[in-house]
């Protein structure tokens, strides 16, 4: 029972640093990228960060096309930073499931993996939150 107890301890923490270590080494990567001052690479960036931005599409529904489409290339990191977005945008358990459901429907069975993996993510988003 002990045992039992410890592995399901060690499993809470390690779902509680899940997002920290995420954020922390995309941060700190994207710092070593950028300091190189490879013109292209900002560019790239840059052009990533203003997709993003308000415009004829919100926020909000880029970001959920973006989830969209990094679940059917099946890019963990991208769904992890765009399911991040997401939350502070305040979309809601029941849009991102629908989100997963048009990725999967759109990308077939092998998406299926990566949607366990990104529930798991937005359940430790929610869990954090509250």
């Amino acid at each position: 029972m002990t045992s039992t107890f410890v592995l399901l301890h060690a499993k809470i923490e390690e779902m509680a640093n899940m997002i920290e270590e995420f954020n922390d080494y995309r941060a700190r990567m994207n710092e070593v990228i950028l300091g190189k001052n490879n013109l292209v690479m900002k560019r790239l960036w840059n052009l990533d960060t203003n997709t993003y931005e308000d415009g004829a599409l919100d926020k909000s529904t880029k970001e959920m096309l973006g989830l969209v489409a990094s679940m059917v290339l099946r890019c963990d990191d991208c769904i992890k930073y765009h399911l991040g977005k997401c939350h502070e945008l305040g979309i809601t358990t029941e849009q991102v499931y629908e989100i997963f459901a048009v990725a999967n429907i759109v990308g077939g069975t092998i998406v299926i993996p990566h949607t366990r993996r990104a529930a798991e993510y937005w359940e430790e988003l929610v869990k954090q939150s509250s």
